[in-house]
């Protein structure tokens, strides 16, 4: 029996099973899933970041428009209206947005607008925040407070415009998740299957092992140790290739310079969530090689 504390030291229990290492491609292929799942994480974070912020930043906006196709009569009812709206109760800040920085929004749609009798009349916008959050009540108050002196405004809240984009955006975070954990469950899958390979690869030797009164759990942690070995490689190959990709996409969104891309850029706490990745995938990976292990020599033994 003195054979056995030898066979089951750490140098003979990594060349009991005899394998150039248990899995093979194994490594690979978590290398690909770890990738893949940083990629599909990075950009569920993204679009957690973009709503997040862009939230934040309309949470209490409202704009005015004052459409009126005479333009000495839309300045006036625009001065008016910013008057009210300073004196009125609850809101925190008004500003009447520049003319020539309206044309600049437009002109990609229409050219550059020339405002004269016969042209496309051009709203004059109003900027307003109020200190709270904008709700019904808030708005009904202001557009009776703007009716007596800017009869010609339309008051809107800024969330409502973008609701549709963050329906979208909400759906995209959620389906990058959905695709992370199918990953995750792509990586178990593809280590059951080998480890159930390398079990029936090794039946003989495994049966010698249990003559010898080795136990299923010393058994277990050969494969596991072998496992979590091969997924440490692989994840690590995984998490560069991955950053790798996020880093250049990253840099091709960021050079559009559109405000709701540039609001989802990975922070500090992101990019620690993504390096946990690989440690994820090593725990998972050697989690179901145990369990599988222990399963199947239940049934085989």
């Amino acid at each position: 029996m003195a054979l056995i504390p030898r066979l089951f030291g750490r140098s003979a229990e990594s060349q009991l099973i005899g394998q150039r290492r248990l899995s093979g491609p194994m490594p690979w292929v978590i290398a690909i899933m770890v990738a893949l799942t940083v990629i599909a994480a990075a950009a569920g974070l993204a679009f957690s970041n973009a709503a997040g912020t862009a939230s934040d930043a309309l949470s209490g906006g409202v704009t005015v428009q004052i459409v009126d196709a005479n333009p000495a009569s839309r300045d006036a009812q625009a001065q008016a209206a910013l008057e009210a709206l300073r004196a009125a109760p609850g809101v925190a800040d008004v500003q009447l947005v520049p003319q020539d920085k309206i044309d600049r929004l437009i002109e990609p749609w229409i050219g550059q607008p020339v405002d004269a009798a016969g042209a496309i009349p051009v709203p004059a916008l109003i900027d307003a925040r109020l200190r709270g959050a904008v709700t019904g009540e808030s708005l009904g108050a202001l557009r009776r407070t703007l009716r007596g002196v800017a009869p010609a405004a339309r008051v809107d809240a800024q969330s409502g415009w973008l609701k549709p984009v963050f329906s979208a955006v909400e759906t995209m975070r959620w389906l990058a998740m959905a695709v992370a954990a199918v990953l995750g469950f792509a990586l178990a899958a593809a280590v059951l299957l080998a480890v159930r390979n390398a079990l029936g690869s090794n039946r003989d030797t495994i049966e010698i092992v249990h003559l010898l009164g080795g136990t299923d759990t010393q058994i277990a942690r050969i494969f596991q140790r072998s496992v979590g070995f091969d997924a440490a490689v692989g994840g690590a190959i995984g998490l560069l290739l991955g950053l790798a990709v996020v880093t250049l996409l990253g840099r091709q969104f960021g050079s559009l310079g559109a405000g709701l891309v540039e609001s989802g850029a990975l922070g500090l706490a992101d990019w620690l969530l993504l390096a946990l990745v690989p440690l994820a995938g090593i725990a998972l990976a050697m989690v179901t090689a145990r369990q599988t292990v222990l399963r199947t020599l239940r049934k085989m033994l």
